[in-house]
């Protein structure tokens, strides 16, 4: 049996910046009550929140639910362990971001004169394309 809980497959996540819960919950195969508990266990999980009060769920959010569920359903993990492996991951990602990413020089830190002066135009072309979304999202 546990060789058939490892041999489960994420389903592709839709390229969309945001979901409700409910589309969250389809998507992991997850309960709503179920996604707002862990909400409540795993500090690190936390959308975002409409006018309205509707949870709003980036990508990041759904790939950590995956994450979760399968160190508590496929793993067999408590949720105090699965609290301690995500840490645990997330400490190694931050050393290994340390590490990896040479200091930016002085120059670079400080902000220059003018609004996304540094930013490439298909920077600012993608950030308004999400800002676009999450408009149409929440009206």
């Amino acid at each position: 049996m546990a060789e058939e809980a490892n041999s489960m497959t994420r389903p592709e996540i839709p390229d969309k910046l945001f979901f409700k819960i409910g589309e969250v919950a389809q998507l992991t195969g997850t309960k709503p009550h179920v996604l707002r508990y862990w909400e409540s266990e795993f500090k690190m999980l936390r959308p975002a929140k409409g006018e309205s009060g509707q949870r709003i769920y980036r990508r990041k959010d759904v790939e950590l639910i995956f994450s979760i569920k399968q160190l508590l359903y496929e793993e067999n993990f408590t949720i105090a362990g699965a609290k301690k492996q995500l840490q645990k991951k997330r400490s190694q990602r931050a050393e290994t971001a340390r590490t990896a990413a040479p200091p930016r020089p002085p120059e670079e830190e400080t902000p220059q004169p003018g609004l996304f002066r540094s930013q490439s135009n298909s920077d600012i072309e993608q950030v308004r394309k999400e800002l676009t979304q999450l408009l149409d999202f929440l009206k």
